[in-house]
This record gives C-alpha cells, sequence and structure tokens, in this order.
C-alpha cells in the first residue's frame, strides 16, 4: 500500500531521514518502532505530505504521491493522526466527526440557497454516519460534550472515528497509546483489529508502547538514524542485536540489565 524509496530528509546540517526505504504491506497493521530521533515522526509527516522529502520517491498503492500536498493524499485514501490529538476544541463530538467527508453539498453558498433540500438531505446521512461511528467506538454518551472537554483516550478514539468518516485506505497513527489509560487503550486496539479485519483499512502504527506493538503489530520496522534497521516480528526484532544496540546501547548484556 505504502512504498517508500530512497528517501532523505535533511534540516540545514541534519540528516533526519537517510536514504530510507520501507513498504507497508496492503491490509496489514505494521508497526514502526526507533529510538527517539530515529526519523519515525518525521517519515510520518513526509508521508502525509506535511513536508516534502529532500530526495526519493513515496508510492501510494502504485502511485507516486511524492509532490502530492496532504489534502489530495487524504483525497486518495490516507489519513494521518497525531500524537497530540488535534480535535475541535469547541466544537461536539458529533460535530468533530461532521465535518470530515470532503464535498458536502452544504459548503456551497449556492447549495445553501437554491437547493436546501439537498443540504439537508446530505446533512441527515453524513449525521447518520457520525451516529453509527460514534456507537462503534461506545462514545454516544458524549456526543453533544465538547470535544475539548473529551479524556485523552476519548480524543484519541475520536481521532480514529474521524478516519472513519472518509474512504480511508491507509491510516498512518501516531502513538495511539500515549497518555491512554489501559481500559481505553483496549478499546482503541479492538476498533483498530475491527477496521483493519472488516473494512480492510492498513495501518501503519508509531508507538513506544512494546506491548500494544506485540499484540496488534506484524510486521514490526524498526528505524535507527533515519533509516530501516530491520524489520520482521516483534519476537524476532526482540532478539535482534543491532536492536538492543540501538536502544540499550551495549547489546543483550545491556538489555537484561535495563
Amino acid at each position: 500500500m505504502i512504498e517508500v524509496r530512497n528517501v532523505t530528509k535533511t534540516f540545514g546540517g541534519l540528516v533526519a531521514v537517510d536514504n530510507c526505504s520501507l513498504e507497508v504491506g496492503s491490509g496489514s497493521i505494521t508497526g514502526m518502532i526507533g529510538p527517539n530521533g530515529a526519523g519515525k515522526s518525521t517519515l510520518f509527516n513526509i508521508l502525509a505530505g506535511f513536508i516534502p522529502p529532500s530526495s526519493g520517491q513515496i508510492l501510494l498503492d502504485g502511485r507516486d504521491i511524492t509532490k502530492l500536498p496532504p489534502h489530495k493524499r487524504f483525497e486518495l485514501g490516507m489519513v494521518r493522526t497525531f500524537q497530540v490529538p488535534s480535535e475541535l476544541a469547541r466544537m461536539t463530538a458529533l460535530e468533530n466527526l461532521m465535518l470530515v467527508p470532503s464535498d458536502q453539498s452544504g459548503e456551497s453558498l449556492l447549495n445553501a440557497w437554491f437547493r436546501p433540500g439537498r443540504v439537508r438531505a446530505d446533512e441527515q446521512r453524513t449525521r447518520a454516519r457520525a451516529e453509527e461511528v460514534l456507537q462503534t467506538l461506545e462514545l454516544t454518551h458524549v456526543r453533544n460534550e465538547l470535544a475539548g472537554n473529551l479524556s485523552g483516550g476519548q480524543k484519541k478514539l475520536l481521532e480514529i472515528g474521524r478516519t472513519m468518516m472518509t474512504p480511508a485506505k491507509v491510516v498512518l497513527l501516531d502513538e495511539p497509546g500515549a497518555g491512554v489509560n489501559r481500559t481505553l487503550m483496549g478499546k482503541i486496539t479492538e476498533v483498530i483489529r475491527r477496521l483493519n479485519r472488516e473494512h480492510g483499512y492498513t495501518f501503519c502504527i508509531i508507538e513506544h508502547d512494546m506491548d500494544l506493538i506485540a499484540e496488534l503489530c506484524d510486521p514490526v520496522i524498526v528505524m535507527a538514524q533515519g533509516t530501516v534497521l530491520t524489520q520482521g516480528t516483534m519476537d524476532e526484532i526482540r532478539k535482534n542485536e543491532d536492536v538492543l544496540e540501538a536502544y540499550f546501547g551495549g547489546g543483550a548484556a545491556a538489555a537484561a540489565d535495563a
């Protein structure tokens, strides 16, 4: 679904991503791990189109999207969430979901003036879909709550809900477990599995919670110093000496001491 070909990103003299190549298979839940400064978030921002690569190529489902802006990638089915949720704090949870679909007829002033019936019908369909998403996420009890008042875990669920309001092909999840209690984390995990299994979503997940990665992801890609160090199952990753060196600086012995 995603192919990264020899991507490099420099900021002045700093090389954040260094000749990086990787693939995210269609229908997979792929994990991406690595120590701080490994280039994971920079690569996510390149994939989503928020920053351009200095060199290299990005393909989505076989199509070159290297030069496409974020909204064009969104239209092609690539959705990115953030470690810190980007909800519209002064709008309700329901309204946050209803705003997501593109090309709604109500966005046109002419439609609002001359085709009010069409606008109402579209809004009713969008509202019905948003209500279904809230029910799936078990967030119906906060449907009319301002999104800024939700807990951290509820905001993360709402972010995932926003992807469910789109014809998403691939979802880039940036630390879905950060700041989330274990109960809500279980719900987030369940929703990711369900979207993958029942709706065919492809996920690529950055996460520091190794238990979460082990539970959800196969394969797991390990980044270090801006490029791919290795990839495999979580069991293989945990036994890899290069990974232990990157994380602990001293291989298996250092890992055991840690």
